[in-house]
């Protein structure tokens, strides 16, 4: 199968996944919640279906299956992908269908994803692929990080993970920059001469675009902690079955960011009174600024399309 075969699967199946799934989500009162603190705007999208993250990833399931791609990389990244997002599905089932609106604890989602890192890290070590060896992207050379692999990796995954779940703050925000993301890490597989990995990659971004049909603005779905959780999942697993995990600042510029502009708010709170940005993450800053969300969506994507071609060059 070639790439653009997977590729419409993905869209096929989310689209056919997406009719199946909102009614059903509905029928389930699967309602998002909208902060009463966050943009006026948002408060007219309260009730809307949330959970939508098993849409597209139902979506790479079967794509998957379909193209028999077991290849042990591949393994490792779908458990990445669904282990993060039981955790997010978790919270959100708490949250919005037995209406308890905390949800899971942060040391409890904190203490999940942790683990599913070093369940897939155990996986790693215990593969015949392991080692400690990573790619400097400007020096383009392999180091071994030796025994500070690990804790390097687990910040890495986690962190990522927790970047991509702030940035799935607007309809069609997230998925369209990890559209883009993929398509990078698509191409990096190709050059890299990981053809399965690659194949993962396009049948994800498949997927998500079928998924965009339904969550642009104004969506009709969102991914909810089920979905960003698990494109951070999948997304930091790539890079580290790359040996790219470093380029993922550049690369994931827009998840890094979103998240920069959330400790620079709180540190400035904490320590000057004060806020830098009129609200956080980054995204809702613009939309206080005005921009409708639209807009703030083109804008990320194409400074994400840019960081991507940067990265490209960096590494290549």
């Amino acid at each position: 199968m070639n790439y653009f075969i997977i590729i419409a699967m993905g869209i096929v199946f989310s689209l056919i996944f997406g009719k199946i799934y909102i009614p059903l989500l509905k029928r389930l009162h699967a309602g998002q919640s909208i902060r009463e603190d966050g943009p006026k705007s948002h408060l007219v999208k309260s009730g809307t279906p949330t959970i939508g993250g098993i849409i597209f990833l139902t979506s790479v399931i079967l794509t998957t299956l379909i193209a028999k791609n077991f290849k042990l990389s591949v393994v490792m990244i779908l458990f990445s992908t669904l282990g993060f997002g039981l955790v997010g599905f978790i919270d959100d089932y708490i949250k919005v269908v037995k209406k308890r609106n905390l949800g899971l604890r942060a040391y409890q989602k904190l203490a999940l994803q942790i683990l599913v890192t070093v369940i897939l890290l155990v996986y790693q070590y215990n593969s015949s692929n392991f080692q400690t060896d990573l790619y400097i992207p400007f020096l383009k050379d392999y180091y071994s990080f030796g025994w500070f692999y690990v804790p390097f990796i687990l910040f890495v995954v986690v962190g990522t993970v927790n970047s991509v779940n702030l940035t799935d703050g607007l309809d069609g925000l997230s998925s369209s920059v990890t559209i883009i993301a993929l398509g990078f890490f698509a191409v990096c597989s190709v050059k890299f001469n990981r053809p399965e990995i690659a194949f993962f990659c396009v049948a994800l971004m498949g997927a998500l675009i079928g998924f965009l049909f339904f969550n642009k603005y104004p969506a009709k779905v969102f991914m909810g902690d089920t979905g960003s959780l698990a494109l951070g999942g999948a997304i930091s697993a790539i890079a580290v079955l790359l040996n790219i995990p470093l380029i993922l600042p550049i690369a994931g510029g827009i998840y890094f960011i979103e998240t920069l502009s959330v400790i620079i708010q709180v540190i400035s709170f904490k320590t000057r009174g004060k806020r830098v940005f009129l609200m956080s993450p980054l995204h809702h800053h613009f939309e206080h600024k005005g921009w409708h969300e639209r807009k703030v969506v083109y804008v990320f994507c194409t400074v994400e399309l840019i960081l991507c071609v940067i990265s490209y060059f960096i590494l290549f």
